[in-house]
Formats: C-alpha cells, structure tokens, sequence
C-alpha cells in the first residue's frame, strides 16, 4: 500500500525546473534595467582605445579613431604616404558596426560632431577621412565624449577620453578611481 504524496526525488525536480524557468526569465527581462548591449558596446570601445594607446606610445605611431553614424574603424598614420590608412595589421582593431538600432554622438570640447557614413562612390583604394580622435605616440589623445544611443528606448552610455590617454566609462569627468 503506497501513501499518497510527492518523494522527494520528485519535489526536488520540480524545484529544479522552476529554478532554471526563473532563470532564463530573469534574463530575458533585464532586471537590472540595463541595456546589455549598450554596456557591452562602450566596455570594448574603452578597451580597444587603451589598447591602442598604449600600441602607440610601445611603437611611436600615431593612430585614430574614425567614427560613423553606425559603424567605427582605426587608422594609423602612413609617414611615408603623409595619409591615414586602415589599421588592418591586427585583427582586434578592425572596422566595426554597431548592432540594429543603436547610433553614435560625439562630442569634442563639449561640441557635437555630424557623423557622416562614408561615400559610397569612392574608389576602394581612396584613403579615409581623417579620424575625429587622435591617439598619439606621445600618449596623449584627443578628448572626447562618444554616446551610444538606442533608438526606440532612448537609452545611453557614454565613453569619454582626456587629453592624457584615459578612457572611461561615463560622463566628461573620470572616476575617482580612474588612474
């Protein structure tokens, strides 16, 4: 004769199932209210700059950053051209464009820059524009503030970069503990 009533073995699996259910929602929805994307977006533009500018101050070369309405590049300087070409030597620091729905906004000396996509009509061989940020074998750079916008919520973050080769996360201002 069996009692009626759940093992527990089965009330375990249930609890399991519901744990991982939970989880997934819970992701999905973003509790933290943060736009994942948007984050994960400007911690890499944080990286590759620093990388970059510590490239030139090891190598003595001057690079840049091109910046689009959707899309970015680095460029090195060419001595021997007198003209910025792609920096395609390393695979890190190739063109990039953003994913659907987010944009670009700059500001250099808190002034807002048009972003223009590139002309269609060049040749592939034509050089690019120059870049709107330098990144110096000094080490120094040009400051900035490049948002990164979500259009249909609206949501930001903010890169920005001082005259010494900083990047952080956040407003014109660096973090207390940026060093």
């Amino acid at each position: 004769m069996r009692n009626k009533g759940f093992t527990l073995v089965e009330i375990l699996v249930v609890l399991v199932i519901m744990a991982v259910v939970i989880s997934m929602a819970v992701l999905s929805i973003n509790v933290g209210g943060r736009d994942s994307q948007l984050d994960e977006e400007g911690r890499r533009i944080v990286g590759l700059i620093g990388l970059l500018h510590d490239q030139a101050l090891l190598e003595g070369r001057d690079f840049g950053m091109l910046i689009e309405p959707q899309a970015y590049e680095f460029l090195v300087y060419d001595n021997l051209r007198e003209r910025w070409r792609p920096y395609d030597e390393n695979p890190s620091f190739r063109r990039r464009t953003l994913p659907k729905g987010l944009r670009f906004g700059l500001a250099l000396d808190s002034r807002p820059i048009v972003l223009k996509a590139p002309d269609p009509n060049l040749p592939g061989d034509a050089a690019p524009p120059a870049p709107q940020l330098a990144i110096a074998a000094s080490g120094e750079g040009t400051p900035f503030q490049l948002t990164i916008t979500r259009a249909d919520t609206g949501a930001k973050t903010m890169v920005s970069g001082d005259a010494f080769g900083k990047t952080w996360l956040g407003g014109p201002k660096p973090p207390a503990h940026a060093s």
